[in-house]
């Protein structure tokens, strides 16, 4: 009898552990390089979208882009180029900040990186500065050594 509930708490003890290990999180590290080279595209990135540099702008994307926003549901390509063609053309002059230390940066094997946080935007109306912090997560995919978003999905407006 005393064997039998040894033998049962070793078996306990080994499967809890099994169960432990199966469940501990196996996370692809982010290089500071990696952070650095995705933090620098974003940055030429809106650096273009606050010159209203179009040409710039547009040729971060992949022509396959699919950007999801909350309040707009998924928008095509040539609606999404549409949109910020008017959006440059507008007096209102709409400008993006980055939020500090809200980037974060994780690997996607073989494709990119995916690049989460949050950023400000503002422009005039009425004579008013109004400014929005808004969420986002885009994929970025690295081909031929440039980098390149596929996908956006813009939230919490």
């Amino acid at each position: 009898m005393k064997l039998k509930v040894i033998f049962h708490t070793i078996l306990l003890a080994v499967l809890m552990t099994m169960s432990v290990a199966a469940q501990e999180k196996k996370v692809a590290v982010t290089s500071q390089e990696l952070y650095k080279e995705i933090e620098r595209a974003d940055s030429i990135m809106f650096n273009a979208f606050n010159k209203q540099d179009m040409v710039t702008f547009k040729a971060m994307f992949t022509e396959d882009l699919e950007w999801f926003q909350d309040n707009g549901g998924l928008i095509s390509y040539k609606t999404v180029f549409e949109n910020f063609g008017n959006t440059f053309r507008n007096e209102n002059k709409l400008s993006r900040e980055l939020v500090k230390g809200s980037l974060e940066v994780h690997p996607i094997k073989g494709y990119g990186a995916i690049q989460i946080g949050s950023h400000q935007f503002r422009h005039f109306e009425n004579g008013k500065e109004e400014v929005g912090t808004f969420k986002f997560l885009m994929i970025w995919q690295k081909k031929d050594g440039l980098w390149k978003i596929s996908r956006v999905v813009s939230y919490d407006h």
